[in-house]
């Protein structure tokens, strides 16, 4: 396969609307690499200056080692599956698998036997006699992997390619996905995989690195661990994890004794005060979900802090409980058996949030960049 390598790549459209801000990464040989952010970040206008279907106004994109800038999509090695599938409905799925082969003037022998080898790889083999219209989402989706499959390419690029799949077919395809990269891998057929997705629970299961995009910018680059451990800024912070990370406003007291959250002063392990070294003032301070618990005793480095019950989600086997700390609003994530009691507790009832203060994280007022 190839490396993809961005260097200061820029996209400014005719009316002077700038979407890509001198973005500059490395894709490795054989990784998956996903990019993510919110809707207008310019993901995909990034992934279609790759394939060759968006112009680069400025930069340079090299394929291979290769600069591709100037070359046509059908000559850059790769292949890419859109969000909508684009199959031919007029054509039985073979035949959808076989019509890239074709033109380019493969054999036909050859042509048989990469459309079974794609369709065992992905289970698809009794499918090969059907029209896209017999075909369930699932099996749409599987039969435009094949299709990018039998091509070979350098590199393969996926557009949102689950958004229009049910919740749990897309779990089910993020799993076949995942598989299929590490099979190619395994046979010597490295597969270098650029996955575009908005769903940061894809970005989190799929990607072995993910580069998280902000109006255009890249904000982090790293493994999920990396990311969701060590983000660079708030807006990654608050972008990665299921519950958001509580971001909240607060007052940061000298060399980083404590912070104040609205009334309430919270100190700070001085595994947490690398750093702020003659600062104060206004910052922001964050603290995950899961580092907010609801027992009776705290734990560890954990400081106890009285708080408004406001409402507790129960998702099964564990709950979110949603508290006011004076005007600060916070959510813990608890096992279902610690907040058996909320249950019968009205709106406004006192309770202690203990926060495990040594899992803080701190970031610029202003800038949003970690103080770690």
């Amino acid at each position: 396969m190839a490396a993809v390598s961005l260097e200061r790549i820029e996209k400014v459209y005719p009316n002077g609307f700038q979407a890509v801000h001198g973005v500059s990464l490395t894709i490795r040989d054989g990784e998956f690499m996903v990019f993510v952010g919110p809707s207008g970040c310019a993901k995909s206008t990034l992934l279609r200056m790759i394939a060759g279907l968006e112009s680069i106004s400025a930069g340079t994109l090299t394929i291979g080692g290769k600069v591709v800038n100037g070359l046509p999509a059908k000559e850059r090695g790769i292949a890419m599956v859109f969000q909508n599938y684009a199959l031919y409905p007029h054509m039985r799925v073979f035949d959808n698998l076989a019509f890239g082969l074709k033109l380019s003037g493969m054999p036909k022998a050859e042509i048989r036997q990469r459309v079974h080898h794609a369709a065992q790889m992905l289970e698809m083999e009794h499918l090969l006699d059907r029209y896209p219209k017999q075909l369930s989402g699932g099996q749409a989706q599987r039969v435009a992997v094949g299709r990018a499959i039998v091509k070979e390419p350098e590199v393969f690029l996926f557009d949102e390619p689950l958004s229009n799949l049910d919740a749990k077919l897309r779990a089910a395809m993020r799993v076949r996905l995942t598989e299929l990269h590490r099979t190619l891998r395994e046979q010597g057929r490295p597969a270098t995989v650029v996955y575009v997705t908005h769903d940061q629970t894809e970005a989190m299961t799929m990607g072995e690195r993910i580069c998280v995009l902000k109006e255009g910018v890249i904000q982090q680059v790293d493994t999920p661990v990396a990311l969701y451990q060590r983000p660079a800024n708030a807006f990654v912070a608050g972008f990665i994890g299921s519950p958001e990370m509580n971001i909240v406003a607060a007052e940061l007291e000298a060399d980083g004794a404590a912070v104040r959250l609205g009334a309430q002063r919270v100190p700070l392990p001085a595994s947490r005060r690398a750093g702020l070294q003659g600062r104060r003032g206004a910052v922001k301070f964050g603290l995950r979900p899961e580092h907010i618990g609801v027992a009776p005793r705290p734990q560890g480095d954990s400081v106890a802090v009285p708080a408004a019950l406001r409402f507790a989600e129960h998702m099964g086997n564990e709950v979110f409980v949603h508290a006011d700390v004076g005007a600060v609003p916070l959510t813990a994530r608890v096992p279902a058996e610690q907040a058996q009691a909320l249950q019968s507790q009205p709106r406004g009832s006192v309770l202690a949030l203990h926060l495990q203060v040594g899992e803080a994280h701190l970031f610029d007022a202003a800038s949003g960049v970690s103080l770690a």
